[in-house]
């Protein structure tokens, strides 16, 4: 083994406590090598081992009739559709990255969602995403918004996955740490799921795809620090991708996985060889022995440390029985990828790494990995004293508005309501030919080949909500995205999630993260919505503090026939326009309270689970009746803002004439984002049809006006303002 000197600065430069080196000291019965602390270091941080949260996960609802392959199990989950298909679909961040390279750390935030669906045996059939930034009036915030932006759609089209939907927050408390959650949906039928774990002795152990180079070492580690002056120094830890390689690796990697060639196979991702080699071997039970002098690499004199943890992007680890080596082999080369026996599975339960015929590294795999025995804590939390303050705000003390019409303008044209077309534009939405609704609305609904399904798919979560109240604002974020998914057609079936926050060596922090998994919970139970998968996203802190806590939900739903798919947009002048819910709303965390008062107080939408189940099952009804037209959720900005949105359908404007009783406080009532409700637009024929049912389901049920052909949004007494005018602040107010 190498002999350098393991001092004390160099186990604090490896993020390892005094502590952590002592269970090293125990697991090891000696001094490590300097390969074996940075193995410790990767596996050990907080974006591999989920040291700080896996106790917590654990109490999130993973069982389900549909699933296949639950969350932890696989690279990620897998859920059941029927006709003996399957869906396999997981989100990620990659924040810290895309902080300091947001082009590429944003495009290999793709490549790597998109490597763990395909590595399931799925074929990619959609992407989505989730950002956030600071704002964006800020020149700094507007290059990282494009060259993320840029980034997610260079990555995307040449890969060939069609980008179908996502969502974009700004908000001050992202200026110095953006969030770049990435999300990808595949397709595979039930035999053809591919399992990571590493099974029987003397299988062969082979390294495919890209060549290794010295690009993403510490990126685990990297994304388990607080951002800082210091990270500048940090960007070799930034990976670079290649898309068109990517989709080589694709075609041979669902070729020898569907040809049952593969016993196990791992993306090399966060950790790269390290994490790969080491979790497989402890999900089975066996030992790995690698010789790294064997790994195709394209820069010379790489080190052993350097080769274990690259995160060198379009690679995997695949293990194989030996008779079946030479045509793995013979289809790697076939696509023009190296595949490349570098050991050998063993039954001693060791991970092994020789380089050159010296052991540099012999560690018990099962010490190393998430669900073994790498350290696991329970953090302190502590509710903010702020929160008692900013929730007991009097909100009733503001004076309305004089002018409606200047904050429904000022609205529509605001950076967190406005459109989204200059961002989705620049992604293909439409290769693969599987795309039933665009990005725009309310989901994105893509086709299952040869079959009158489809899937419907949103990603939703309002980080302002959860900065007032974590549970509710999480229980919100869940409850939206299956509404989301109703409005579409589609029944919500599961969920992954992305959980952005802060340092949870904060007490106050780590209060947002454990009362987001109450409400999240709560949520997926009442649902019948188990999580399948996702990432843990800590340490999201800028030198002014840390981010809104933003727990992102990706929701899966399930549609029978696709022709049933459903818009937000208004489709015929004559149609009634129909409130499914609540006319009566707060205004706590709106984006009306932040746009006309400046204030980001009172408490967030309170969610009634029950009522929720209801609404959902109402719209289903609906549209599987064919009684509407359209279905809308009412969310960001309130009621008005998502009848303004369903006037903008993307080939034509529609004007409203909307005479309904405002209540006593006209602007809460307009603008305040009070959950469970949906708008829906249908010719007055079906209105007591629809009536009827909403009373079966309890539901409130109120007609607000009509859609019609003129120019006009005319609100009571209170707006009248021309659509064209409207449609051009929406349509302007966000450019890249």
């Amino acid at each position: 083994m190498s002999h350098t000197i393991i001092t004390p600065q160099l186990i604090a430069e490896h993020g390892i406590s005094n502590s952590e080196y002592d269970l090293i000291l125990k697991f090891l019965g000696r001094e490590p090598t300097i390969v074996e602390l940075g193995i410790y270091s990767v596996m050990w941080s907080e974006h591999a081992s989920y040291k700080n949260s896996i106790k917590l996960l654990k109490t999130l609802p993973k069982e389900g009739k549909a699933m296949l392959a639950k969350a932890g199990e696989e690279n990620a989950g897998v859920v059941d559709i029927g006709n003996d298909l399957a869906i396999s679909f997981k989100i990620e961040s990659h924040n810290h990255p895309s902080a300091l390279e947001p082009y590429h750390g944003a495009a290999t935030g793709v490549g790597g969602i998109l490597r763990d669906i395909f590595t399931m045996g799925a074929r990619p059939i959609a992407a989505l995403n989730s950002l956030r930034f600071g704002n964006p009036e800020n020149p700094k915030v507007k290059h990282l918004l494009s060259e993320v932006v840029n980034g997610i759609a260079d990555y995307g089209n040449c890969f060939g996955v069609p980008t179908v939907g996502g969502e974009i927050y700004f908000e001050d408390s992202y200026e110095g740490n953006p969030l770049v959650n990435a999300m990808a949906v595949g397709l595979l039928k039930h035999n053809q799921i591919a399992r990571s774990a590493a099974s029987g002795i003397g299988n062969a152990v082979i390294i495919v795809g890209a060549k290794t180079g010295r690009d993403g070492i510490h990126g685990a580690t990297f994304a388990s620090i607080e951002l800082s002056e210091e990270s500048e120094e940090k960007r070799t830890a930034v990976q670079v991708g290649d898309p068109f390689l990517e989709k080589l690796l694709l075609e041979a990697t669902l070729e020898v996985i569907h040809a049952g060639l593969v016993v196990g196979i791992q993306d090399m991702g966060a950790a790269g060889l390290t994490c790969s080699s080491s979790e497989m071997a402890g999900k089975g039970e066996v030992g790995i022995e690698i010789d790294i002098t064997l790994v195709p690499q394209r820069e010379t004199e790489m080190t052993p440390y350097e080769i274990m943890l690259s995160e060198s992007q379009e690679r995997m680890l695949v293990i194989v029985e030996p008779q079946n080596v030479e045509q793995l082999k013979a289809v790697f080369a076939k696509w023009d990828l190296d595949a490349v026996v570098i050991g050998r599975v063993t039954p001693d339960k060791m991970l092994r790494v020789i380089y050159n015929g010296v052991v540099e590294a012999e560690i018990p795999a099962e010490s190393l990995i998430l669900g073994g025995s790498a350290p696991v804590y329970s953090r302190e939390s502590k509710r903010p004293d702020k929160l008692t303050e900013l929730n007991s705000f009097d909100l009733t003390k503001l004076s309305d508005p004089s002018d409606y019409n200047a904050v429904l303008l000022k609205l529509a044209g605001c950076a967190n309501l406005c459109s989204r077309r200059a961002v989705y534009n620049k992604y293909d939405h439409m290769v693969q030919i599987g795309t039933v609704i665009e990005p725009g609305s309310d989901a994105a609904v893509v086709r299952i080949a040869d079959t009158d399904m489809a899937i419907a798919i949103a990603t939703d979560c309002n980080g302002r909500h959860c900065s007032l109240d974590p549970y509710m604002g999480a229980m919100g974020a869940v409850a939206e995205a299956a509404r989301n998914v109703a409005c579409s057609g589609a029944k919500p079936l599961a969920i992954t999630n992305c959980l952005n926050f802060g340092n949870p060596y904060k007490p106050e922090a780590y209060y947002f993260f454990t009362e987001a998994i109450k409400g999240m919970s709560e949520a997926c139970l009442a649902f019948q919505t188990p999580v399948t998968g996702g990432n843990v996203s800590f340490y999201n802190e800028n030198p002014e503090g840390a981010i809104f806590p933003t727990p992102v939900i990706g929701m899966l739903g399930l549609m029978q026939d696709y022709r049933k798919a459903t818009t937000q947009y208004y489709k015929a002048h004559g149609d009634s326009i129909i409130l499914l819910g609540d006319l009566k709303s707060g205004i706590g965390a709106s984006e009306y309270l932040k746009q006309q008062y400046n204030l980001i107080a009172g408490s967030p939408p309170q969610i009634d689970l029950a009522r929720e189940q209801s609404l959902q099952s109402l719209v289903l009804q609906l549209i599987e009746s064919q009684l509407v037209a359209s279905a809308h959720d009412i969310s960001d900005g309130g009621l008005l803002i998502s009848v303004m949105e369903s006037c903008f359908t993307p080939h034509q404007l529609f004007g409203v004439q909307l005479h309904f009783d405002a209540l006593d406080r006209p602007a809460w009532t307009y603008f305040g984002e009070e959950a469970g409700r949906i708008v829906v637009s249908t010719n007055s024929n079906n209105c007591s049809k629809i009536r009827q049912l909403c009373e079966t389901y309890k539901i409130d049920y109120t007609e607000l006006g009509i859609v019609t052909h003129d120019a006009e949004f005319l609100v009571n007494d209170h707006i009248s303002i021309k659509i064209a005018t409207l449609h051009q602040l929406w349509r302007q107010g966000l450019s890249l």
